[in-house]
């Protein structure tokens, strides 16, 4: 059965200028998802992030959350949802509790919610320093407490590991992945680290100077990971010409044979056939495709993210 969409755009599009910052996106993130969409800084993915959020207009087409469109209804998608975009907005001179409080006002929600987003985030030993004093990651954990702090139905944050430490991260990305399950809460998350995305989400969509290039269930884009087996024997030339002759399609990458990885068994026959020829095998290595090696497929660029 297919999951009810909470977020859907149609042709998104944001100019400035003459150039689209964002073109012609179609989102689809799926309810209980943690959607990752994945992109380089620069990307599109702050800017569709705010028009999601009503924080921005879109120059051309439509947004629905929650099967409201936001220009009807932003203030009855808002009270669903919370958001983390750039940088956290805080009061410095203020407690971490003091500025939770301010938000509890505007949110309209129970003191009960302050403590458990302190305690999810932990911070609630933290929570009488003024902010002011706290580390950059302390800043980024009162962020997402205040994102939290109606437990939305809809959870918004643009690269929530931003100045955490590995421990920091680790402890963000468990919070994060447990959310739909623990407080039916969807996520969408975006990121430029690759790493990050591939650890959490169960769904991505990549974008690339303002164009959604893929987008899909994670299992999905995982598939296209397909391995190659990589070969250097005594002497290449003499084993390209003879498997070649055997009907295997080969390619020469640096001081290695490769060919699609077709199975073990296939391996093991290529293999025999090279040492029933007296040609020595010195190394067999499997090399699988990394999600930066799909995303660079996707946009036919050597661009680091």
């Amino acid at each position: 059965m297919n999951k009810p969409i909470i977020v859907k755009t149609k042709n998104l599009t944001k100019m400035h200028g003459t150039v689209k910052s964002v073109n012609k996106v179609d989102l689809y993130v799926p309810e209980g998802e943690i959607y990752g969409f994945l992109g380089p800084n620069g990307a599109g993915k702050t800017t569709t992030i705010k028009m999601l959020l009503g924080l921005i207009k879109p120059s051309e087409g439509d947004i629905q959350v929650f099967g409201k469109n936001i220009r009807k209804s932003r203030s009855a998608i808002l009270q669903n949802t919370g958001s983390l975009v750039e940088s956290p907005s805080y009061y410095g001179h203020l407690t971490g509790l003091e500025n939770m409080l301010v938000m509890k006002r505007l949110r309209n929600v129970p003191m009960k919610n302050v403590d458990e987003a302190f305690r999810i985030v932990r911070l609630d030993k933290q929570k009488d320093k003024k902010v002011n004093q706290y580390s950059l990651g302390m800043k980024q954990r009162l962020g997402m407490a205040m994102a939290l702090l109606s437990f939305p139905k809809l959870l918004i944050l643009d690269e929530p590991t931003n100045g955490l430490d590995p421990a920091g991260i680790g402890e963000m990305r468990q919070l994060i992945k447990s959310l739909p399950s623990r407080y039916g809460i969807t996520v969408l998350l975006s990121s430029h680290l690759l790493s990050e995305i591939e650890l959490m989400a169960t769904s991505v969509g990549i974008i690339n100077e303002g164009k959604l290039l893929y987008q899909g269930s994670m299992d999905d884009l995982r598939e296209k990971r397909r391995s190659t087996i990589r070969l250097k024997t005594e002497d290449n030339i003499d084993a390209q010409q003879l498997l070649g002759s055997h009907g295997y399609r080969l390619s020469q990458e640096a001081s290695r044979i490769t060919f699609e990885n077709n199975g073990d068994q296939e391996v093991a026959r290529i293999n025999k056939l090279l040492i029933d020829n007296d040609i020595m095998v010195t190394r067999i290595e499997e090399k699988k495709l990394s999600l930066e090696d799909i995303f660079l497929e996707l946009t036919g660029k050597e661009k680091s993210l």
